[in-house]
């Protein structure tokens, strides 16, 4: 945790704005990792630039230095730049910080993008390349890593490998959310948000020292709101936000050298499902008809403003966080030494539409229902003198987590999927299997029903995971100006993991079954089929898992153990007191893990090593920055999950891991300037042309049931070449006895890259009426008046003011079976007043 000032403005100036249309807004970047309060203070700007670019420091080499000084490419987010576009989580701050991707389809289990690098598996077997940490915690994707901002000082999105200092699962880089400490002065503030869709968000905390040792700090947050996009059948609202949290710190220092401070950290969310817009028109008044197969993309809605259906009746985005972190501080003459202590637990549970239809026939619910608690262990040791600056800890982390994978259909579902694979030929005339002994029921008037029944079936997963690492740094000051920065750390995994695939549950199909066994009925099944199947067979096809369909009955286990050394070499220069240069070589290191839906199947670590030379300069006398870098990376081993569609039996398709290599060439550019006292403009962008050195991606399966791979080697990777913001703010004086300041913000993704799989992975276009892959563009602002004495304050802001919406990519496990795709888009404008206070 930190202090933080900071100067350079987090939006654009009213002069971008007149002349582009759009404003982009990024933060300034430096970095950090995550230190206790007491180890970090905000410098203060020299007397010659006083009010106008002021320093951060940050302690990304859990040293505290101010950012100029740290090799390393980063992007600073602070609460300012949070507020100013009025996000409640890091999500919201797409387009913003470029090369950094932030997907919350699925707000529980978030994926991470970062220099076009991401894990898009959503099981408890594998782990984000991106690693997000609370105040130096990590957090799980099923646990906290994306969680409702509250009381932040700063978001720190650090750029490129960090396995020597953050550890395992920072292949790509890492994200260090650092709140707010106890101080020793009374204060409190409470801030309350109005908007369209029924937005209604609060927060307030209050600062209380208790005596001069002691300082107790409480937050909270609310966030509400009433969705965005309605069902067309049921009037259901979706896109809701219904988010609580809180957050309590305590701070003693025992004595001048020893501080301890506890810490609990609640959240709560409990919204609906994620909205998956059907992409094949069907009629609304037939809930029985079957959605054309083939799909044809030529007759695919617009999803933008397609009719919105949801047939999830329990559909929900549900977690319960909770966490306690004790922190131990101890200076001694020749240093300091740090204990963190960490509990967490937490469960989630996600189920959704799988479809985007409310039709009867092709009725699927997916999700995943979970829970887990970790515990984590960090002595850290630091010092300095003036020849180096050192520090060198070990850590230990414990995860036990639970997950099932859950697939819902009906007997309708059953006989869509028998119709669409043809193997409902070979057992009825019709090519159905309920729907023709339903009709014969029927037309006999017996009073049994074969259609309309529920049918699930699951995966459960357990994983008892464990790391163990040590780790040490070194800044060697060569001279006055040069010096080289040696780490490394190493790493020992272990992850125990099962899986177990019940018999799939259909009790009322069973009961009904039952009832016509005992009716003797089924004895008539091989003269109705025509002697195709009897009765005895029909009912062991009807008991088998179609879905799930691996090792069923069977616990099946395994063991991964894994090293790794990830050393770091930086050597960096100062030019001038204001200017310096560096290069750095640096390895990352994902742990290895297993596919949550297969059982057996293991995939191993992922690893990359990134080159990258760079520049920080400050200019006083024009008070602008500038910071650059160049770099290289080769990872090897990326898991990619991709969905293959199934022609065994009646099975729908299944997931499954690829992994492939990959490099990347590119560029990072900011630009920070204060041209006059009031004018702040702020630039943040980068170039990159990620490709596939070795990679055959699975797109399907041939005749014979086996996997078709795609070979795509020396092929780009999906991610934009081109990623930028820019972003700036004036402020009046003397306005209505207060400050008035114009924020403005723009950011802007370039189009995804195709290549020969990429429309197999639902990432770039098929012939339809809209584009997966085009350049996306976001422009927010607002008008924020402050009390001259601070403790008043009220804005209007809108978020995605042009109401730009784009499709983010396509749903494709029900495609190859059921002829149903479905897509995610982003949501409209959101716009809104705030009002706030400070005592």
């Amino acid at each position: 945790m930190f202090i933080r000032k900071r100067g350079l403005a987090s939006a654009i100036g009213c002069a971008l704005f007149l002349g582009a249309a759009g404003i982009a807004g990024t933060a300034v970047a430096q970095d950090a990792n995550a230190p206790t309060q007491k180890d970090a203070t905000a410098q203060k700007p020299s007397a010659t630039n006083a009010t106008k670019l002021e320093q951060v420091t940050v302690t990304a080499q859990s040293r505290t230095q101010e950012m100029q000084d740290v090799p390393i490419a980063m992007d600073i987010v602070t609460a300012k730049d949070i507020a100013t576009v009025a996000a409640t989580d890091l999500s919201q701050m797409n387009l913003f910080v470029p090369g950094l991707v932030v997907d919350n389809t699925d707000a529980i289990q978030p994926t991470y993008r970062l220099r076009g690098i991401e894990t898009n598996d959503f099981g408890i077997g594998t782990d984000s390349a991106v690693g997000v940490y609370i105040n130096g915690i990590y957090q799980t994707r099923s646990g906290g890593s994306l969680m409702a901002f509250n009381d932040i000082a700063r978001v720190e999105v650090l750029k490129g490998p960090q396995g020597t200092l953050f550890g395992r699962n920072t292949a790509a880089g890492a994200i260090s959310i650092i709140t707010n400490a106890p101080t020793d002065t009374f204060e409190g503030d409470a801030r309350v948000r109005l908007g369209n869709y029924g937005k209604r968000y609060a927060d307030a905390l209050v600062n209380i020292p208790i005596n001069k040792d002691m300082a107790l700090r409480v937050s909270v947050v609310d966030n509400q709101s009433d969705g965005w996009l309605k069902d067309a059948a049921t009037g259901q609202h979706y896109g809701k936000d219904d988010e609580w949290g809180t957050r309590a710190v305590y701070r003693w220092n025992v004595t001048d050298d020893t501080q301890v401070q506890l810490a609990y950290d609640h959240d709560r969310v409990k919204q609906p499902s994620r909205i998956d817009m059907g992409l094949v028109p069907m009629p609304a008044d037939n809930l029985y008809a079957r959605a054309p197969f083939p799909a044809n993309p030529s007759t695919f809605y617009n999803p933008i403003n397609a009719p919105f259906y949801n047939s999830a009746t329990d559909g929900r985005e549900e977690r319960n966080y909770n966490d306690a972190t004790l922190t131990i501080d101890h200076n001694f003459s020749w240093g300091s030494f740090t204990s963190t202590t960490n509990w967490t637990s937490y469960s989630m549970s996600h189920v959704e539409n799988g479809t985007g239809l409310q039709q009867v026939t092709e009725y699927l619910n997916t999700g995943v229902i979970g829970d887990g608690h970790t515990w984590y262990q960090e002595f850290k040791f630091t010092g300095n003198n003036d020849l180096l600056d050192w520090v060198a800890g070990a850590s230990y982390y414990q995860e036990h987590a639970n997950q099932t994978n859950l697939a819902r259909v009906n007997t309708d579902t059953y006989d869509t999927l028998a119709l669409n694979t043809g193997v409902g030929k070979q057992y009825t005339p019709t090519g159905t299997i309920f729907g023709y002994f339903d009709s014969i029921l029927r037309s006999l008037a017996l009073p049994y029903r074969l259609l309309g029944d529920p049918w699930t079936e699951t995966v459960t997963n357990n994983g008892k995971f464990s790391a163990v690492a040590g780790y040490g740094d070194v800044i060697w000051h060569l001279s006055d100006k040069l010096d080289l920065t040696t780490g490394l750390r190493f790493t020992h995994d272990e992850k125990n993991f099962s899986w177990y695939t019940p018999t799939r549950s259909a009790p009322e199909l069973d009961n009904t079954l039952a009832q016509m066994q005992a009716a003797g009925l089924l004895n008539l099944v091989s003269v109705l089929t025509g002697g195709k199947v009897t009765g005895a067979q029909l009912v062991s096809l009807l008991q088998q898992n179609q879905i799930f369909a691996t090792a069923v009955n069977e616990r099946i286990e395994k063991e991964g153990r894994w090293n790794d050394t990830s050393p770091r070499l930086v050597l960096s220069y100062k030019f001038t007191p204001e200017v310096m240069g560096y290069a750095s070589v640096a390895k990352g290191y994902k742990a290895g893990g297993f596919d949550g839906t297969e059982p057996g199947a293991e995939f191993s670590p992922e690893k990359v090593w990134n080159v990258e030379t760079g520049f920080k300069a400050t200019f006083p006398e024009y008070n602008l920055l500038v910071n650059g870098s160049v770099y290289y990376y080769r990872y090897d081993n990326v898991q990619t999950l991709t969905v293959i569609p199934s022609t065994a039996g009646f099975n729908v398709p299944e997931y499954q891991v690829s992994n492939t290599d990959q490099d990347a060439r590119g560029v990072d550019l900011q630009v920070s300037w204060v041209p006059i006292d009031d004018l702040r403009l702020n630039f943040n962008g980068g170039y990159i042309d990620a490709k596939y050195t070795s990679a055959k991606v699975p797109i399907g399966l041939n005749a014979a049931n086996q996997i078709v791979y795609q070979d795509v080697s020396g092929q780009p990777v999906s991610e934009p070449k081109i990623n930028y913001s820019v972003n700036g703010a004036y402020t009046w004086h003397d306005v209505v006895g207060g400050n008035l300041t114009y924020s403005a913000n723009y950011g802007f993704r370039g189009p995804l890259r195709c290549n020969d799989a990429s429309v197999y992975q639902g990432k770039c276009s098929l012939p339809t009426n809209f584009s997966l892959n085009k350049a996306q563009e976001r422009t927010d602002m607002r008008l924020d008046w402050s009390a001259a004495s601070g403790r008043w304050g009220m804005a209007l802001y809108v978020s995605n003011l042009f109401n730009k919406q784009y499709v983010n990519g396509l749903g494709t496990v029900s495609q190859s079976v059921l002829g149903t795709p479905y897509a995610y888009i982003t949501p409209p404008r959101m716009y809104g007043a705030e009002f706030r206070v400070k005592f």
